[in-house]
C-alpha cells in the first residue's frame, strides 16, 4: 500500500452532473457548445430510447453488445463518420466504445495505432457519457476495453484524451434495469472499489472513495434488486459506480477482474456476472495479505471475516441473496476449459502484478475449480 505522501493524480471530466433529473442538462450543454452532428453509441435497448436524451433525431449506432470487439468498433466508426460529438449511452461497453470512436473518428488511424497507454491522439470531436447502469464507472474514466476476436483477450487503451467533456449520471435511467442486471452491475461497481482498496498500489486518497463505494453497495444493492423503483437505492448505486470509476484511474483493479475476463471473452458471460462469480473466491484468497481491509469490507457487506472459509461463505451468500447462481457451470462454463482460462488470466500482468497475493496459474485454476 502506498503512503499518503506518494504522488497521485485524479482525473475527472470537467463537468459531472449527478442526480435525479440531470439528463435534461445534456441537451442544454449540447446547445451551448453548438454541436450539430452528434452520434449516439448504444446497446439495442438504449438505442430504442435515444429520444430520452432530448436531442431530437440523431444518428445512432445501436448494436453494442456486452463484449464489444474490434469489428464492432469499425462498424461504429462508419456510423460516426462526420460527427462532431460522440455520446456513450448505456453500460460500460457502450461508453468504452464511445471513447474509442471519439479519438479515432476522422483521424485516419487504426485501433492498433491507439491501443495501450497514452498513444491516443488529441480528440477532434466532443465526448459525452450517459450511463444507464450502475456498474463500470466508465463515464468518469480514461480507459477503454475491447476484445480482440482472434486471441479472445481484452485489449486496454488508456489516455487522458478519452476523458469525457461531460458525464451525466441520472439514476432514473437505471430504474428499468432488470434485477439480475442490477445485481451483476452493482457487484462490478463494488468490485472496482474492493480491488482498488486492497491493491498493492492502494492510496489513502482513493481508499476514501473505495470504502464509501463498498458501503453504498453493501447497504443498497439488495434494495435495488428487490425494488427497481427505489430511487434512493438507485442513486446510491449510481454513486457507488462513480466512486468505482474514480478508483480505476490511479489504482485500477487486480485479480478479481483478471480472472473474470476469460469468462467473458471465452464464454460470453456479461462482465458484471463474471465479476460476481469470482468475487468471493478472490476476496478470500487475498484476505491473509490485507486482513484489516478485508474485515472492513466484510463488515460493510454484513458478515464476519474470522477466517477464509467464513469470508468465502459470507461473500457467496451476499451475492446469492441477490438471486445469482454462483456456480460457473450454471452459466455454461465447461470444466474442460478451466485450465486454459487460468493460463489466459495469468497473462494479465497489468492487473495481477498489483494483487496483494501472488497468484500462480495453479492458484487461479483452484479459484475456477472452487467456483465451478
Amino acid at each position: 500500500m502506498l503512503e499518503l505522501t506518494h504522488p497521485v493524480a485524479l482525473q475527472w471530466p470537467p463537468l459531472v452532473h449527478f442526480g435525479t433529473g440531470t439528463l435534461a442538462r445534456l441537451g442544454e450543454w449540447v446547445d451551448r457548445r453548438g454541436y450539430a452532428r452528434p452520434v449516439v453509441i448504444a446497446d439495442p435497448v438504449n438505442a430504442g430510447r435515444v429520444d430520452h436524451l432530448g436531442l431530437g433525431k440523431v444518428r445512432c449506432f445501436g448494436d453494442v453488445t456486452s463484449e464489444p470487439d474490434t469489428a464492432m468498433l469499425e462498424k461504429a466508426l462508419l456510423v460516426a463518420d462526420g460527427a462532431d460529438l460522440v455520446i456513450g449511452f448505456g453500460g460500460g461497453s457502450a461508453m468504452d466504445l464511445a471513447k474509442l470512436v471519439s479519438i479515432m473518428a476522422g483521424q485516419n488511424i487504426s485501433f492498433r495505432d491507439v491501443c495501450g497507454l497514452d498513444r491516443a491522439p488529441v480528440r477532434r470531436i466532443g465526448l459525452a457519457q450517459v450511463p444507464t447502469t450502475a456498474g463500470t464507472g466508465s463515464e468518469v474514466g480514461t480507459r477503454a476495453l475491447i476484445t480482440d476476436p482472434e486471441t479472445r483477450s481484452k485489449i486496454a487503451t488508456e489516455s487522458v484524451h478519452m476523458l469525457a467533456d461531460i458525464a451525466v449520471i441520472d439514476p432514473v435511467l437505471t430504474e428499468s434495469v432488470p434485477p439480475m442486471v442490477t445485481a451483476a452491475t452493482g457487484i462490478d461497481a463494488m468490485a472496482h472499489c474492493i480491488e482498488a482498496y486492497t491493491s498493492k498500489r492502494a492510496h489513502p486518497i482513493i481508499d476514501t472513495y473505495a470504502l464509501q463505494g463498498i458501503r453504498l453497495a453493501g447497504g443498497y444493492l439488495k434494495r435495488a434488486v428487490e425494488d427497481g423503483g427505489d430511487k434512493q437505492a438507485r442513486a446510491a448505486l449510481a454513486l457507488a459506480a462513480l466512486y468505482g470509476g474514480v478508483c480505476l484511474g490511479p489504482v485500477n483493479t487486480t485479480a478479481g477482474h483478471a480472472v473474470s475476463y476469460p469468462l467473458g471473452t471465452r464464454h460470453g458471460l456479461a462482465h458484471g456476472i463474471a465479476n460476481a462469480l469470482m468475487f468471493p473466491h478472490v476476496l478470500a484468497a487475498n484476505a491473509p495479505a490485507v486482513p484489516q481491509k478485508t474485515n472492513e469490507i466484510c463488515a460493510a457487506l454484513g458478515f464476519s471475516a474470522n477466517d477464509q472459509a467464513e469470508i468465502l461463505s459470507g461473500a457467496s451468500a451476499f451475492c446469492a441473496a441477490l438471486g445469482l447462481d454462483m456456480r460457473l457451470r450454471a452459466h455454461g462454463v465447461p470444466e474442460d476449459d478451466l485450465e486454459t482460462m487460468a493460463k489466459d488470466a495469468h497473462t494479465i500482468r497489468r492487473l495481477l502484478d498489483w494483487n496483494p497475493v501472488d497468484l500462480s496459474v495453479r492458484d487461479i485454476l483452484g479459484l475456477y475449480q472452487n467456483a465451478w
